[in-house]
């Protein structure tokens, strides 16, 4: 297809032969995928396009769309390709230094919410350990607007994309960035630790889709030889930081919930208790002091 080809389609025409396109290289999300890049490429929105789909695409519409797609053949994600993604309802910038939220995070930031409310809610001390684009305390400090948080991240790169976010959605007077390994540099006293650690055993990664092998940078994936070495620091951190009555909650790989529960009880966490995902797969393991 040539871009001279796609300027004479229609939005409907564009959409409907790069869906094609998609749907032909084995792309599941086809459809969804080429929806979402037209309308990037177009500038409107997803009602706009409905509302007038046989609006022609003009030259640089249709080399932009064109390009687009053709990231998406070569494994690209979307949200890679449009540089944001939607995350409990809020879209974040998200750029190579951080990792793509996934919709099982969700389930971190749902408990996370959960135990806030247990606690009474409030003046909250929250901190995260690994905040990469800040989708999840950026999600808990607009839902607790009495909280404040600390994002902690070794990245400077994703820290600033986390900042980014936090001034997006309101929250950046509330939220602190730092920079340091893990949870070192903060102070006791703390009400909440959430963190969704890389868990991915080093062994395992070459095997991953390439929308995440190739794409998700490195220290947000490889947790060592087992997958479990960010939970075997984080959990004597987390024993430390939290107050009495305090809560750590940790995502987890498929299959990893027994093992970061032992980790946290031999931290001197008690009452632990794990929470499955909405495909039924236990994703966060929570843990109090």
């Amino acid at each position: 297809m040539t871009v001279g080809m796609m300027a004479e389609q229609t939005a409907a025409m564009a959409l409907r032969e790069a869906a094609g396109r998609l749907r032909g290289a084995g792309i599941g999300t086809a459809t969804l995928d080429a929806r979402l890049l037209l309308l990037e490429a177009l500038g409107v929105s997803h009602a706009r396009l409905i509302a007038d789909p046989g609006r022609p695409l003009n030259a640089e519409q249709a080399r932009r769309f064109d390009e687009m797609v053709a990231r998406r053949l070569a494994g690209e994600p979307v949200t890679r390709i449009i540089g944001r993604t939607v995350f409990c309802g809020r879209a974040f910038h998200v750029t190579p230094a951080v990792l793509d939220p996934r919709p099982e995070t969700e389930t971190l930031v749902a408990a996370a919410l959960a135990a806030a409310e247990a606690m009474g809610g409030g003046q909250l001390r929250l901190v995260e350990a690994g905040v990469g684009c800040g989708a999840v305390i950026v999600s808990l400090l607009a839902e607790l607007p009495a909280a404040r948080g600390i994002g902690v991240d070794l990245s400077s790169a994703a820290l600033r994309v986390a900042g980014q976010n936090a001034r997006a959605h309101g929250v950046d007077g509330r939220l602190s960035l730092a920079r340091g390994d893990w949870l070192a540099c903060i102070a006791p006293g703390v009400d909440m630790v959430v963190a969704n650690p890389p868990y991915i055993a080093s062994g395992e990664i070459a095997r991953l889709m390439p929308e995440v092998r190739d794409h998700d940078p490195a220290l947000a994936l490889d947790g060592g030889a087992d997958g479990l070495a960010a939970y075997r620091t984080l959990a004597g951190q987390a024993a430390r930081l939290l107050r009495r009555g305090g809560m750590a909650l940790f995502e987890v790989g498929a299959g990893q919930a027994a093992a970061v529960a032992g980790l946290l009880r031999g931290a001197g966490l008690g009452r632990v208790r794990v929470m499955d995902d909405v495909a039924g797969i236990e994703r966060v393991v929570a843990a109090t002091r």
